[in-house]
């Protein structure tokens, strides 16, 4: 008998998988101060999930990864027969949210450092890489409560880097929901905070969205989406160190405060005084992220699980965007719905533009007077999502999941004078693009680009694609059951979405 779905801790959730076979152990020594985790990490991609089990100079600690990174298991979690099912469920979690149960204790407090706090030395924070300036925790969620967030809750990933052992620089970019909390609104006050490391999988879904500013905007119940999600509402505890809460199934959690001063992300950095120049660590853009001066995390506590706590390593640029990105997908379809109703039928983050950098939309046009929406739709995408680069509108005959389709979709029905919406130096984006100016001192300002590649509803008879009946044959009529298996085991995606539908 399988072991019982439980989707509410990650321990549970990896006993599930393991017992389908889709968890390695390595039980090999792995060295977090060498980029040897990310390294293994990252050349297993995309497959089954991860955990190591001999850390060096750990022994009380696991670590895990690589959870998140396929559609298909996010499904089986979740029960979803697709992952448009996954998106409509967090759209509907967006619209009645399930808001965190508070409870007196939870299995991440078993154990307690308030005293000769020395963080590094405690947790097996790890190189990412080999440029880096140094350990680097991405994969800690901060999670901010009541009136330092509008009265909701917010969860997200900040790169943190413990430069003493109990104090650390966390980068809180501008436009981001803690930016705006922490740099703006409680800019010189001090913020209690809890840094929760591997809560249950759907906060850390909504945490690694770049949400759609009007769809989930500041104040904002982001556990309760998470817990709408999940179906049940996300248990948080009440801190041991700090007048605030921390999310009690996670496996540790670093409890403090922002700082009212700023700190140099590296000390390579701080010797040189500038800043956007120094190395720091691989970013989601797919750069090598460079080192700025931000917010101060003072640690006044860490509490963990007694026994074997899982460390995560989350990746900045990683495939468990297929995961983060999901909320993102929701959002945006529902801007378009509440735009437009009926004329975005699904839309798609690919993992090359993850978290913030693009989007294709799967575009209806059922009437001649829905002409010209889509680009309503693009246009609002930018104004939403600050530092996207890109969107696309195709139709609903092309997989949006498949890039070969969607390059033929912009080669095939964008016409380069009308169809390219650009946005020159017009709007705020991300200065963690590289190709974003600097202006002031602030973001970036270089704009993005939108392609209108689907058909003019008048001369759409022009753009009837060929048709190969490869979707009409049986091929068991000539081939045997393991012909057609080796065949396909060979075919490319595309090859595959072709056969599929006979173009």
């Amino acid at each position: 008998m399988g072991k019982k779905k439980d989707i509410t801790s990650v321990r549970a959730t990896l006993e599930y998988l393991d017992d389908k076979g889709e968890v390695i152990h390595i039980t090999n020594e792995v060295d977090p101060l060498k980029p040897e985790i990310a390294g293994i990490q990252r050349g297993l991609d995309e497959g089954p999930a991860l955990l190591f089990e001999n850390i060096k100079g750990y022994p009380n600690f696991r670590n895990c990864g690589n959870i998140l990174s396929r559609r298909d298991r996010i499904c089986d979690l979740y029960d979803a027969a697709n992952q448009i099912e996954l998106k409509n469920r967090f759209r509907e979690a967006i619209r009645k949210p399930l808001a965190p149960k508070v409870v007196n204790d939870g299995p991440v407090q078993e154990v307690l450092m308030d005293k000769d706090i020395d963080v590094l030395g405690t947790l097996p924070i790890i190189q990412h890489g080999p440029d880096d300036a140094g350990r680097i925790l991405g994969g800690g969620i901060n999670l901010l409560m009541g009136k330092y967030f509008g009265g909701g809750t917010n969860v997200s990933f900040n790169r943190t880097h413990f430069r003493g052992k109990d104090w650390a620089s966390q980068s809180h970019a501008q436009l981001t929901h803690i930016g705006q909390a922490t740099q703006k609104y409680h800019k010189d006050e001090i913020v209690p905070v809890t840094v929760n490391i591997n809560p249950p999988l759907s906060v850390q879904m909504v945490a690694g969205a770049w949400n759609v500013r009007t769809i989930v905007p500041r104040g904002s119940d982001e556990l309760g989406i998470a817990g709408a999600f999940q179906g049940s509402p996300v248990n948080i505890v009440k801190a041991k160190t700090q007048d605030t809460y921390a999310i009690a199934d996670s496996e540790i959690v670093i409890e403090g405060y922002y700082d009212t001063s700023s700190v140099w992300e590296s000390e390579e950095a701080e010797k040189a005084k500038v800043q956007r120049e120094k190395p720091f660590f691989p970013e989601w853009e797919g750069y090598l992220g460079r080192a700025w001066i931000v917010r101060k995390l003072q640690v006044t506590g860490i509490t963990y699980r007694k026994v074997k706590p899982i460390f995560h390593t989350a990746m900045a640029r990683g495939f468990e965007y297929a995961g983060y990105d999901l909320l993102r997908e929701a959002g945006l379809m529902e801007m378009a719905e509440r735009i437009a109703p009926g004329i975005v039928v699904d839309c798609f983050v690919p993992i090359a533009l993850q978290w913030g950098g693009g989007v294709i939309f799967q575009v209806r046009k059922t009437k001649a007077q829905e002409e010209g929406l889509q680009r309503n739709i693009l246009t609002a995408a930018f104004a939403n999502c600050p530092g996207m680069r890109l969107a696309v509108a195709v139709d609903e005959d092309i997989d949006i999941y498949n890039m070969d389709d969607v390059l033929w979709a912009i080669e095939t029905r964008v016409d380069p004078k009308n169809d390219i919406l650009t946005f020159p130096g017009q709007q705020r984006g991300i200065v963690a693009q590289p190709q974003e100016p600097m202006i002031k001192g602030l973001g970036g300002w270089e704009g993005g680009m939108g392609f209108d590649a689907t058909k003019p509803f008048v001369t759409a008879w022009r753009f009837t694609r060929g048709h190969y009946p490869s979707d009409m044959v049986d091929y068991k009529r000539w081939l045997t059951d393991e012909q057609i298996a080796r065949v396909q085991a060979q075919q490319s995606d595309y090859a595959k979405t072709c056969a599929k539908h006979g173009w």
